[in-house]
């Protein structure tokens, strides 16, 4: 068996004493005169050994250095002679070590044959036998330690110690010292500030100006405006890590200022970039982003991805139709250039996006572009709709996936409506097979929107997606471009959905869209119809409802699976929930296969689209939802209610931060 060095020096020691005890007591049994002058001698040899151990151990030690390297002279010459500390080890116990590693390590003090995890705590021989090295650090110093096992009658492991404190501080310093771009934009800067006097605007921009240059005036960064509503700033990496950890504050400052109108600020953050210009273009990605979604918030992405500060304002609503105007060319443009059209939505359409869908197919039977819906009968909230349609002799307009893609050629142009996202999609296999994508939604932004899009129609201030499809409608300039009354009907129908009968989220414009639908032939009394449900359907929404419980002022509702023809019951539980004194926010979770859809509402108070986020899907302040794959009913409502405590912290945090109280 291997002994250790130092233990065996220690066998050698008790050893000795041990001999000289029995030489005594054999010396003092033959000659008991000799006791008085053997017992003194074996005292002090006691004494000697105590004190001169170490000292005993050093040169036996050198003894064995000399021996482990088998005589190779050079090799002991030119480790002791290397600048970088060096020490060998026989197991885990020092053998040897350089001037070097004396002076650094040790502090000029002797350790040989000493356990080397107490010399250097932490260290992991097999993690220094990697080509990394491992960092330690040690008297305040930080070293990268390498080791290799020498060849030999008797392996002995080399440490090498190289010393990387400064390079560690300047790339510390590099990394903190990095450019972060930010872009701040005033959110609806002309339909806020467009009513209001020179000197009221002045105000204003004087108050919001005060509060920027406070807020990086701290920093060692700059400020720049670049026109009425935009500035641009770039600060060091260290204080964007000051800024993301106080979550934008500034936020808070610009929502708390007193004045005429209630400012909000979006900001766009682009960090981690290998250049400053890639840093900026980051920035537009993200400050596009906050805009998508809804505005009074930070975006910041970086090579990682996309992260969101904020959005706890409603979206303000724009007064303009020059993007709309701009918009409805530029489609027809696509229309007529296409040799045929797909129209197509999210999964499970519901009224909205169907309605919509419609619109959009009256715009192309305008034009005299062949083109179709693609939506799938058998998984769809709008069942009532589709059944009215095919009635009147229309249902050779909607298709199946499967028909889609035989009949697509490479200029087929795909219109998406009410969804950006890629994984939301009605059909996939639809999307990636066409080279021309333009997308109609009212949703705010998320992350894995579609990016390819030629035309990217985007209004997270809208109602609804119908809301957008009736004003590119007015201004298509064709002969067929009204739309029918059974096609109005549908239009109202989506924006009654998503409004609640225009009891949320509705804007002048939404009353306008209506009353152009109106106009078209849309009877009110009929399209209440297209909400009706049977007797079935109200069974399990009645379930839903009586199942539910308050979970921090949030109706939270789980279910099993319910027979398909029943999903339209899950949006409409979630609607009546809000009805319920006491309830801000309504979740209603159904098994679904091996995954759980769940369906979100509010009535403003509570932004459940970042509550959906944190569950992998997305919507609307109002109306969002989520479908979680692989997943349990129980683990579902285990992750809502933690979303849903999640968020309230946050929005107890920002509440606290800008001295509101709930």
């Amino acid at each position: 068996m291997d002994l250790k060095p130092r233990f065996t020096l220690e066998v050698y020691t008790a050893g000795l004493l041990v001999l000289s005890t029995l030489l005594t007591v054999l010396v003092g049994l033959l000659e008991p005169r000799l006791l008085w002058v053997l017992i003194p001698l074996l005292a002090v040899l006691v004494l000697v050994l105590f004190f001169l151990a170490g000292r005993l151990r050093r040169g036996l030690a050198w003894a064995l250095q000399c021996e482990s390297f088998e005589n190779n002279s050079q090799v002991q010459l030119s480790l002791g002679a290397t600048a970088l500390p060096v020490a060998l080890l026989s197991g885990k116990t020092l053998v040897w070590y350089n001037s070097a590693f004396r002076q650094r390590i040790l502090a000029d003090e002797d350790r040989l044959l000493a356990p080397v995890g107490k010399v250097l705590c932490g260290l992991d021989l097999h993690q220094c036998g990697e080509p990394a090295g491992q960092v330690l650090e040690h008297e305040g110093r930080k070293y990268n330690i390498f080791a290799s096992v020498t060849s030999g009658r008797e392996a002995l492991t080399v440490l090498y110690l190289v010393d990387e404190t400064d390079l560690r501080q300047r790339a510390a310093e590099y990394d903190a010292t990095r450019p972060a771009y930010m872009i701040i934009e005033i959110d609806a800067y002309a339909e806020q500030l467009a009513e209001l006097k020179d000197s009221e605007k002045a105000r204003v921009l004087e108050g919001i100006n005060r509060v920027l240059e406070n807020y990086i005036g701290r920093t060692t960064g700059f400020l720049q405006r670049v026109n009425n509503a935009r500035y641009i700033a770039v600060v060091e990496e260290r204080h964007m890590k000051e800024m993301v950890a106080a979550k934008f504050d500034v936020l808070d400052k610009i929502r708390a200022l007193e004045g005429e109108v209630n400012v909000t600020l979006s900001i766009g953050v682009g960090r981690g970039g290998d250049t400053l210009r890639q840093c900026e273009e980051m920035a537009r990605q993200s400050l596009d982003m906050a805009l998508g979604r809804g505005g009074d918030q930070a975006a910041v992405k970086t090579p990682e991805g996309f992260a969101f500060y904020g959005g706890v304002s409603r979206s303000v609503e724009k007064r303009s139709r020059v993007k709309s105007r701009i918009v409805a060319k530029a489609l027809c443009d696509l229309i007529r250039q296409a040799d045929s059209v797909l129209i197509m939505g999210h999964r499970m359409s519901d009224l909205d996006c169907v309605g919509a869908a419609i619109g959009v197919l009256r715009i192309c039977k305008a034009l005299d572009a062949p083109a179709a819906i693609v939506v799938r009968r058998d998984a769809t909230l709008a069942q009532s709709v589709l059944d009215e349609f095919q009635a009147a002799g229309l249902g050779e307009d909607f298709i199946s996936p499967e028909v889609a893609l035989d009949g697509m050629t490479d200029n087929t142009l795909l219109l998406v409506v009410d969804t950006h996202i890629k994984g939301l999609l009605e059909s996939g296999d639809v999307y990636r097979k066409c080279r021309q994508v333009a997308v109609i939604d009212h949703h705010r932004k998320a992350v894995g929107h579609i990016d390819n899009a030629v035309l990217f129609f985007h209004e997270p201030y809208a109602s609804s997606t119908c809301e957008l499809v009736s004003e590119l409608l007015q201004y298509v300039e064709a002969e067929n471009a009204r739309p029918t009354a059974q096609e109005a009907e549908a239009l109202l129908a989506g924006i009654m959905l998503d409004t609640r009968n225009f009891g949320i989220h509705t804007g002048v414009r939404t009353f306008e869209a209506a009353a152009y639908l109106r106009r078209m032939g849309a009877m009110t009394e009929r399209v209440k119809l297209l909400f009706n449900s049977s007797l079935q359907e109200y069974t399990a929404k009645s379930n839903l409802v009586e199942n539910a419980d308050i979970y921090m002022g949030c109706a939270v509702s789980v279910s099993g699976e319910l027979p398909p023809d029943m999903a339209v019951a899950v949006p409409q539980a979630a609607n009546d929930l809000l009805t319920i004194q006491g309830v801000g926010a309504s979740f209603v979770a159904v098994q679904q296969g091996s995954g759980v859809n769940i369906s979100a509402r509010s009535m403003g108070a509570v932004n459940v689209q970042v509550i959906m986020e944190q569950l992998g899907g997305g919507g609307h302040l109002t109306m969002a939802g989520a479908q979680m794959k692989d997943t349990t009913i129980d683990e579902a409502e285990k992750r809502i209610r933690q979303a849903i405590a999640c968020y309230r912290q946050e929005q107890a945090e920002e509440e606290g931060r800008s001295g509101k109280k709930r």
